[in-house]
């Protein structure tokens, strides 16, 4: 992904219902998590004292996106249980989307994991560890209600144009079925494009554009034309060799599903629950 001349990268704090608690957790732990300690509780290294560092690509709602200036979303409220589980805090990193290919913030020691709505793909874990998948993802075709558009077929029948997010899987389906996709740096310019007319459609991760719709003036104005299952499974990353968070981290998962935690939280931020979407078998 190309992206804009002088950004920086931007540290910003993750609290969600659940991070208050972690706050807590964080101001109370003893031990190995204590404060001024870079080890957290279970002997899991992290790369600040007193918090999990995370790096994420904003925007990217429901999972991640910055409301009334607070970083919120699906992702972040598991990435909390992480933190909470551990003693610890989380803090949020918003770095470009093409570091989470080759895994270079974490890497670098930038960052202790990554979440950002991210599809696990053979290339992609050839650089970073994949936690246990925690949601099956299929992708949208998303259009205007007037473009008389009936499926991405219908787009190149068509002759229109259409749009994705730089360095996604979206954009790597749609240049396998013949399409030369405009490519936008974020979900918000994807959306952005649709609406100005730079592109008469897009294909973006369907809980992405669930998230739109439940705009009433993106659901007057849109319509999902096409919904294509391509086997996507989002899961959080850790550098290579970093069991003990990955650990943590699958744990987390695995214990919001069974305690009602991960339900609660699916529907918070994507929608009525779906239990195929929810419950992604190992990939």
């Amino acid at each position: 992904m190309n992206t804009p001349s002088g950004r920086r990268t931007r540290i910003l704090a993750a609290t969600t219902a659940t991070a208050g608690l972690v706050l807590v957790a964080a101001c109370t732990s003893t031990g190995n998590g204590g404060s001024g300690s870079k080890t957290a509780a279970g002997g899991v290294k992290v790369v600040k004292a007193g918090q999990l560092t995370t790096c994420t690509h904003l925007p990217y709602p429901p999972f991640q996106s910055e409301i009334d200036g607070k970083v919120q979303g699906f992702d972040v409220s598991l990435i909390d249980l992480v933190a909470k589980d551990l003693g610890v805090k989380q803090a949020i990193v918003d770095t470009p989307f093409e570091n989470f290919k080759t895994g270079a913030f974490l890497n670098s020691g930038q960052c202790d994991l990554a979440a950002a709505g991210m599809t696990i793909t053979a290339e992609r874990k050839k650089h970073v560890d994949f936690s246990d998948p925690y949601f099956n993802a299929t992708q949208a075709v998303l259009v205007d209600n007037k473009s008389g558009i009936t499926s991405l077929a219908d787009v190149k029948a068509k002759g229109k144009k259409l749009g994705a997010q730089a360095q996604t899987t979206g954009e790597d389906y749609a240049k396998k079925q013949g399409f030369d996709p405009v490519s936008f740096e974020s979900s918000d310019a994807v959306l952005n494009g649709l609406r100005t007319g730079q592109v008469q459609a897009v294909v973006i991760d369907y809980p992405v554009v669930q998230g739109w719709l439940k705009d009433k003036a993106n659901a007057n104005a849109f319509k999902v034309a096409d919904n294509l299952s391509t086997g996507e499974q989002y899961g959080f990353t850790v550098k290579k060799g970093n069991s003990k968070l990955l650990a943590a981290i699958n744990k987390a998962i695995a214990d919001a599903k069974a305690d009602g935690t991960y339900k609660k939280l699916y529907e918070k931020w994507i929608g009525p629950y779906d239990a195929s979407a929810a419950s992604p078998s190992a990939s």
